[in-house]
Formats: structure tokens, sequence, C-alpha cells
């Protein structure tokens, strides 16, 4: 028994230390940006690396803030962001409902169709699209960045499919029962039901949607419809890079996507955990 006990302490241990090791891999290159934020231009590239700026160079945030129109840009995401996110969990929120608990000819392989469409690299579908927001006179606009997100993604309904597929058919029974019909099931009781679910595609979407370049690059060409990721190319040179100002924006731009973590944090820890178990 006791020989039992140790060799399950042992276990943890490791899975303690592995985890451990797995973080610090995953910190190291956020510290390293936050030593670099933090740095005088002539000491980011020192041999051996120094860890530790002197002096702390506070000002390069004040800086980089004002060297480009941030607050516009800044705007200009977190608004492509919201309007994103929204599409998203309203239309994969419609869609996973309908795969899940509805009945209706040919739904399984159309759902077939929606998942390999996951398989068709964003290379092929690009020019396309491009052509389609051109000639409904898009480009130049916000319109293509959000948009299309009120049209589902394949990533989105598969996960908010498999949660609803999760829960017990005795709702659906129990609200046909009082007279439901099927939205006011999905409103009343599937909405209520999936904030995980639901936390977890939002932080996602919001995420994929704050850090995109190569949209805004491809359809917005005014600046004051730049986006902040844009906003931090501009630091960048053909020849020469001020990577302390692209650190220190880096840091700034940093800062909605850990408030959005830190409020989300427990939704999205159960939707990871339980957008899996059934389906």
């Amino acid at each position: 028994m006791e020989r039992k006990i140790a060799f399950n302490n042992i276990k943890k241990i490791l899975a303690y230390l592995i985890t451990a090791l797995g973080a610090l891999t995953m910190i190291i290159p956020f510290l390293w940006m936050l030593s670099t934020a933090l740095k005088e231009p002539g000491q980011v590239f020192t041999m051996p690396p120094q860890w530790i700026p002197k002096p702390f160079m506070w000002s390069n945030f004040t800086k980089a803030w004002s060297s480009l129109p941030f607050a516009m840009f800044s705007t200009n995401s977190l608004k492509i962001a919201i309007l994103s996110t929204l599409g998203t969990l309203l239309s994969c929120s419609w869609a996973a409902y309908a795969f899940a608990r509805l009945r209706f000819p040919g739904k399984e392989p159309l759902f077939a169709v929606i998942l390999a469409t996951m398989m068709i690299p964003g290379q092929i579908t690009m020019i396309p699209i491009f052509i389609v927001m051109r000639s409904l006179g898009w480009y130049d606009t916000h319109l293509p960045l959000w948009v299309p997100s009120f049209f589902g993604s394949a990533f989105g309904t598969f996960l908010l499919r498999q949660f609803f597929a999760s829960l017990p058919d005795e709702l659906d029974d129990a609200a046909k029962i009082d007279g439901c019909n099927p939205f006011e099931i999905y409103y009343r009781i599937y909405l209520p039901l999936s904030k995980p679910a639901l936390a977890t595609l939002g932080v996602l979407t919001f995420l994929g949607s704050w850090n995109s370049l190569l949209g805004p690059v491809i359809y917005l060409t005014s600046i004051e419809k730049f986006t902040l990721m844009i906003g931090l190319s501009f630091f960048q040179g053909q020849y020469t890079t001020d990577y302390s100002l692209l650190m220190s924006g880096s840091i700034i731009s940093l800062v909605p996507i850990i408030l959005l973590y830190m409020v989300a944090q427990k939704y999205f820890v159960q939707g990871i955990a339980l957008t899996g178990i059934k389906g």
C-alpha cells in the first residue's frame, strides 16, 4: 500500500514538473518581449542577452503610443473584433443547434461537408473572396472583415454542436410539453446552458480577429481605417526595425486580450473541458 502511494506521489510530482516546464516554455517569449520593450535600442541585441534592462525605459510605451494614432487603430480593431465575435456566436449557435437537436433530410451529409471545408487552405479561397468583396463595393471598408462571420464558421459550428449534443434529451421533451417551439427551446434553454462553450468560442474568435493582419492588409488602404496590427507593422522598416517600440506597442495591444481572458477564464476552461464529451 505504501509503495502504491509513493508511486502515485512520484507520478503527481512528474506531472507538475512537466506542466511547470511547459508553462515556462510558454512564458519565456512574453518575458523577453517585455524586457525588449523596456530597453534602449542599443541593448536589444547585446551578447550575452540582457534580461533586466538598465535603465528601465518606461518612456518607450508613451513614445510608441504617441508615434502612431494608437487610439484610432485600437478603436477600429475593437469594432471589428466585437462584430466578428457577435456574428460568429449567433450564426454558429443557430447552426449548431440545428445539427444537434433538429431532424431534417441530409443533416449528417451536410454536417460532413461543413467539416470538410476546414481542410481547405485559406490561400485557395483568398482571391475569389476578394473578387466578391470588391464587386460588392466593400473594398477599403471594414465590412469584409466582419460581415462573413454572420454566415457561420465550420469550427464554431462543430464546437457548439458538440456541446449541445452533450445535453440530455429530456430538456427538449420537457420544453415541448410546456409548449415551446424550437426557437424558444434554443433561446430559453440551450443558450443559458451553453455559456462555457459560447465563452470559449467568443474568446477564440475575438483573439483571432484582434490579431488578424492578413485580412486588413488585403482590404484596407486608408490609414483612418487601419487596425492595430497594421499600425504595429509601421515600426518595421525595409532596412531597420525599432524593436523597443515594436515590443512596447505589442504589450499595449495585449491589454484587451488579457482583460477578456480574465473575465471569461472560468467559462473558457469549462468550455474546453466539456465541448468534446459527446457527439
